[in-house]
């Protein structure tokens, strides 16, 4: 059943400009942690707005677990170097190879890809607008972590938009 609408667009905008607030934050500090704590409203509303579809219900909830291991990640400050483990520079992903690096840019990758895949498989322009939201704190979370692994997901990013809306 559709959750109900009222409220909706005035809890999207606020969650809207506390996300913004929370990516200042983080730019003028150099650390991720604030954005990703930023976007854990606006994922604990995505996750009471999804209805329970073939995916949705699930991407949205693998969001909100995501970001708590993120923080974890962060706050601990585990150092994983992923090109070391496996012994590579870099992977083959969509068409594009991907420098390996630390860990912690790969949770706000991930929930950038999952808020993708919400905005296209879900109809409610709530839920879009939330996802959105999503994917752009959690851009800004991979600027902050690693500015050049930052333009080559974006690129990828972009590319998978065009490829979903035919524009090539």
């Amino acid at each position: 059943m559709a959750k109900p609408t009222k409220n909706a667009p005035l809890y999207c905008t606020l969650l809207t400009i506390f996300t913004v607030v929370m990516a200042l934050i983080s730019f003028y500090f150099h650390n991720p942690l604030w954005i990703i704590i930023g976007l854990l409203p606006a994922v604990i509303y995505e996750i009471y707005r999804t209805e329970e579809g073939a995916t949705t219900k699930y991407s949205s909830i693998l969001l909100l677990i995501i970001l708590v291991l993120e923080i974890i990640l962060v706050v601990f400050r585990v150092d994983f170097d992923l090109a070391a483990f496996l012994g590579e520079e870099s992977k083959y992903v969509g068409g594009y190879y991907l420098p390996l690096g630390d860990i912690k840019v790969f949770g706000p990758i991930l929930t950038a890809i999952l808020a993708v895949i919400l905005f296209f498989r879900t109809a409610g322009v709530y839920t879009k607008w939330l996802s959105v939201i999503i994917c752009l704190g959690s851009l800004t979370a991979v600027y902050i972590i690693n500015p050049a692994f930052f333009q080559s997901i974006l690129k990828i990013i972009i590319n998978g938009l065009f490829d979903r809306i035919n524009l090539y």
